[in-house]
Order: structure tokens, then sequence, then C-alpha cells
């Protein structure tokens, strides 16, 4: 745990271990980071052994998404529009991490601009899963979540749109925690699609998601939607006794592999033993989350990426001057990979006159209805249990030439964006050697809820503890 790792550190040299992880990543083949900020780490790793500090991650290592503002860091959101982008300022994590002691390790790899379900649209190449390096390790988020279940970083950040922290957990076998929208500030988060996304962190274990939340979360005056936070870590082990689970009948059946849904009804088992009770709920409009999802990202983010034009910062190539429309058009045309020009092609149509109405507009009704599904059901339980993905890790190229089957993948984890409600994922499983994730959904800034009932679980199975066989 990242208390111990604190203590372990204190005691013996921060810039050694900082080391020994980098000849880790160094001689692997996981592909997990982008850039390495080694010489800036190891200085400030030296002068912790030197001073040690006092704050809650003091000399703890710590993985940054590459779409997280990094000053003097590169954040190219692996895309090649954006490659050598070094950014002048932190965003508000970096700011909090940096006020706690923690030192910025590297960026990792993801899907590029965040926009896929397997890290495998990265203009870096695909990341590998830990646990069968020909599986991918999910996605965005990729590179974050398989840095820590493949030992290379003790813990990471990543950022959720539609389930991009909490796929790459699920597919890893680490802990990973979506907060409710607004609980950690987006000031310096490269947007995506700016109404659905939050970052949030990958951990080995619940009590170090929890006290990297404590870090991350609270008010930003910076971002307007930012709210202000509550404690995390006082509560954590008050266990679940009386505690109402609901199970949702529309994510159970029909294209959920049979292990993995034995696997959440075994952990849903273990739950009750532990004193929760559980009961069936419906969340009707779950059928129209996927499309309402795509469409509102979509149109998020043909909007926020007409920024990307090579002309003030990010790619830009000798002798491509012309007309500004001829220029615009060739930089973004090499700059952005096949899925990003495909996500802005249907946006932009989305937003287009004559299908605003059409589309867009009714996404957002739908988001409406699928948010009072969530508030429907909170009065009746304390917290949603169901499948975090409903297939283990897929094989690396199997489904990249189909995105629909892709988009499928998401089918439980963008209902929880399009709410602003709370999940996390966690080991309940594996399928063969690839584990299996359960997530835990709570109700608006229900986070301590969330995360009482993922430690009780954790305390109370040992699938946290295993760590993949083959490590490259």
């Amino acid at each position: 745990m990242l208390s111990e790792l604190k203590a372990t550190l204190l005691a013996g040299s921060a810039e050694e271990y900082l080391s020994q992880l980098y000849e880790r990543i160094e001689r692997g083949k996981l592909n997990a980071f982008t850039t390495l900020a080694k010489e800036t780490a190891l200085k400030e790793a030296k002068s912790f052994d030197q001073n040690p500090g006092k704050g809650l991650l003091a000399g703890v290592p710590i993985a940054i998404k590459e779409c997280i503002s990094t000053k003097g860091i590169e954040s190219n959101c692996s895309s090649r529009i954006l490659q050598g982008y070094i950014p002048p300022y932190d965003a508000h994590v970096i700011e909090r991490l940096r006020a706690e002691g923690a030192i910025i390790m590297g960026k990792t790899n993801m899907d590029e601009f965040a926009m896929g379900t397997s890290t495998e649209t990265s203009a870096f190449g695909p990341t590998r899963n830990p646990w069968d390096i020909d599986c991918v390790p999910g996605g965005s988020s990729g590179g974050s979540a398989a840095c820590v279940a493949g030992g290379e970083a003790p813990c990471s950040l990543g950022s959720d749109t539609g389930g991009s922290v909490r796929c790459p957990a699920s597919f890893c076998g680490i802990v990973g925690l979506k907060p409710t929208y607004g609980l950690v500030s987006r000031y310096g988060l490269i947007a995506y699609a700016n109404s659905l996304e939050q970052i949030g962190p990958l951990t080995r274990t619940v009590k170090d998601t929890a006290l990297l939340l404590e870090v991350i979360a609270g008010h930003d005056w910076r971002d307007s939607t930012s709210a202000e936070k509550s404690s995390y870590l006082p509560d954590l082990d008050q266990g679940i006794d009386g505690m109402k689970i609901g199970i949702p009948k529309e994510y159970f059946g029909e294209g959920v592999n049979e292990k993995v849904e034995k696997s959440v009804w075994d952990a849903i088992s273990v739950l009750e033993g532990l004193g929760a009770s559980w009961q069936e709920v419906s969340l009707p409009h779950t059928q129209y989350a996927l499309a309402a999802y795509y469409v509102i990202a979509m149109s998020e983010a043909s909007s926020n990426l007409a920024r990307f034009d090579g002309l003030r910062y990010g790619l830009r190539q000798a002798g491509e001057d012309r007309d500004w429309h001829t220029t615009f058009s060739e930089i973004r045309s090499k700059g952005f990979g096949p899925e990003v020009k495909r996500r802005i092609l249907l946006g932009t149509y989305a937003l287009s006159a004559g299908y605003y109405g059409r589309y867009y507009l009714k996404a957002l009704k739908v988001r409406t209805l699928i948010k009072e599904d969530f508030l429907a059901a909170f009065k009746q339980v304390d917290l949603l249990a169901s499948p975090t993905m409903p297939i283990p890790a897929f094989r690396i190229g199997e489904r990249i030439n189909d995105p629909l089957s892709l988009y499928k993948a998401d089918i439980f984890t963008v209902p929880i964006n399009l709410a602003g409600v709370p999940a996390i994922s966690l080991p309940c499983g594996f399928a063969g050697q690839l584990p299996i994730g359960l997530q835990l959904i709570g109700p608006h800034f229900g986070e301590a809820a969330v995360l009482q009932a993922a430690q009780a679980f954790e305390a109370a199975t040992p699938y946290h503890e295993r760590t993949p066989e083959e490590v490259v």
C-alpha cells in the first residue's frame, strides 16, 4: 500500500526505488509509458532522501495519463498532432499531488485523445496487458492501468469519459475509480467531452484509491463545475452491515461472458455474507445509453478538437503553409488518427443544421432519462453492483477494425458518466488468467459508501493479492 511504501521510502531510498522502476520499464514490453521524466524525477527523489517531506504522498512516484497537463513534461494525448507540446502549467490534480510530495515519474500511453476502449489507437503503438501481452489492457487509460498492474508504478491517474478508468482497471485486475462529476477539478485535463469526463485514480488497493482521492478531490476556482469534498479515509473500514445493494437486471444476461457473470454473482454473495442485502432493480433506459453517449461525446469532441490546428502548437511541417484552409486541413489530416477523425466527422454531422434536433437534442433528453433511472434506483438501495465489462480482455487487433463491437463493450460503464454518479471497479475473479472486474455504483457524491463496500469486499477476498505471472 502507498502508506507502507511511504514508510519504506523514509527508511530507505526513494532514489533507489525510482531507479528500479525505471529499469523495469526500460526492459519491459508493456509500452505503458510515452514519456519518462527520469532526470527531474530522480532529482526530486534524491532531494527527498536528503530532506524527507511530510505530505500524504511524500516521496511516492506516480504515473500520469498523457491528457493531463504537466508543466515541463510533454503532454501529447498520444497523438501526432500534439507531439512535442510541453505545457507551461500543471493541471489542478498535479498541483495537489506535488503539494503532498508525490513525484511525477512520467506520462502513460492512452487511446488517442482518450477515444477508444483498448489503447490501440495511440500514435505510439498499443499498450499490452501484463496478464497476457497478446491482449489489450483496456482503454483509454490503458497505460495508466498496465503500469500499475505490471509493477512499473505504484499508482497512477487516468481520466474516465465513458469507462476509461474502470475498463482498464477491470482488464488489468486493479482498482479504478470514476468520481462524481465535479468532485475532481478538470482544470488542465485536455478535453475530449467536457460534460462527461472525470480524472480518477488507479491503484492496487481500495485504500490507496481512497488516499489518492483524498489528495486530488475538492473545489478549484478555475473549474466552475468543481465541488467541495468529504473525507474518505476515516470511515473506510466501517463495513457494509445493513447496506442495500441493487442489481440492475439490464446489466446481466445476453452479451455478458458466462465467467464474468458467475464471478460477479459470486462477489454479490460475498457482499451478502458481509451483512449487505440485495434486490433486483431496473434501469429501463440502459438500452439507449450507448447511442446517447456516443452522440454527446462525439459532438463535444468535434467542438473541443477544433482548436488543434498546428498553427499555435503541435504538429507543423515545413513547406505546408499555403492558404489557411489548406494548411488547417492537411495538418489535421496528418496529425489525427482514424478513430479521432471518425468521431470528429460524426460529431460535426450530429451538430450540423437540420440534424441537431434529430440527434444531439434527443441524446440530451435520453441522458436526462438515464439520470432519472439512477435517482429512482437510489431511492430503493444504497449502491448498485454489476460487471464492469461484459467480457475479459480481448486480443490485440481482434476488434480494432470493428468500431461497433468496441463501442458495445462500454455498455455497463457509459450510463454512469451520463448520470454523473461515482463508480469503482475492483477485481472479483478470473477467466483463465485474465482478471474480471466488479463495478460498484453510488449516488451523487456517494464515494464514501462506494469505497466502504469495495474495501469490505477486498478485505474478504484474495483477488487483489494476485499479480501477473508473466510481468514483462
